[in-house]
């Protein structure tokens, strides 16, 4: 059986893995480690791929945990698992009981893990450019905090997500960017059309949390959409004219 393929950052300090599409049994466009459960890939599969993630990290897949996420700044706490598929409609969640495991799920969004090791608390948190603009991950934050973690002791990895040179944006993302700091012009770059920009989310995620007093970040900088191979990709899949589309889990765990 083929090992379901992660990445790990050294700067995180739990149980971790940022998976990507290898080592899984699903097939055709959700090849092969999709981790989905909201798509039209085979149920049986996508629960066989969550299990292999949650073993190669040595988690019960009984403890894995998914949200529904909806784009938003909504925090969960975690006190015990729920039924796959059946998690509430938040894009974080946090938990300080031990075996918990939580998954985020993403096709180009920023998949961000947390942990503080001294309290005993990890989370994860679903960051694309509406939810970061909202505030998800300093509400992260401050959901760890209530279960006992500080936030100058809190590690934060931002995973794989659409890198800025593939992120071309218009001026909507861009206005409700600058709408809240004007400062943040920073993170676009001028596109290769006129009216467009390259946004690098992973870069506003990574100055979020430092502005927030998170005490250790690590932007691991890996590219959703030039990374075919490793990397599911929802802004490759609109490129291409649609179609469906597999998605990458991201877990962290006591």
């Amino acid at each position: 059986m083929t090992s379901a393929e992660f990445v790990a950052s050294p700067a995180l300090p739990a149980r971790h893995g940022f998976f990507t599409r290898r080592g899984g049994v699903s097939e055709g466009p959700y090849a092969s480690l999709n981790c989905a459960l909201a798509g039209q890939d085979s149920r049986a599969a996508v629960l066989e791929n969550r299990a292999r993630a949650a073993r190669a990290l040595g988690a019960d897949p009984a403890l894995l945990v998914g949200l529904t996420q909806v784009h938003g700044a909504e925090v969960v706490r975690v006190e015990a698992p729920w039924a796959p598929g059946q998690g509430p409609r938040a894009d974080a969640a946090v938990t300080a009981r031990p075996g918990i495991a939580i998954g985020i799920v993403t096709a180009d969004c920023a998949p961000v893990l947390f942990a503080d090791p001294a309290a005993g608390v990890v989370g994860g948190a679903h960051a694309g450019w509406r939810g970061a603009v909202a505030g998800v991950l300093e509400a992260t934050v401050a959901a760890m905090e209530a279960l006992g973690a500080r936030r100058e002791r809190i590690a934060a990895a931002v995973g794989p997500c659409i890198g800025q040179a593939s992120y071309e944006v218009a001026a909507d993302l861009r206005d409700a960017v600058l709408a809240r700091d004007a400062a943040d012009a920073r993170f676009f770059a001028g596109g290769r059309r006129a009216a467009r920009w390259q946004f690098d989310l992973a870069g506003y995620c990574g100055h979020r949390l430092r502005a927030a007093g998170v005490g250790a970040v690590d932007v691991l900088g890996l590219d959703t959409l030039a990374e075919e191979a490793r990397f599911f990709s929802h802004r490759r899949r609109t490129l291409a004219g649609g179609g469906a589309i597999g998605h990458q889990l991201s877990v962290v765990a006591l």
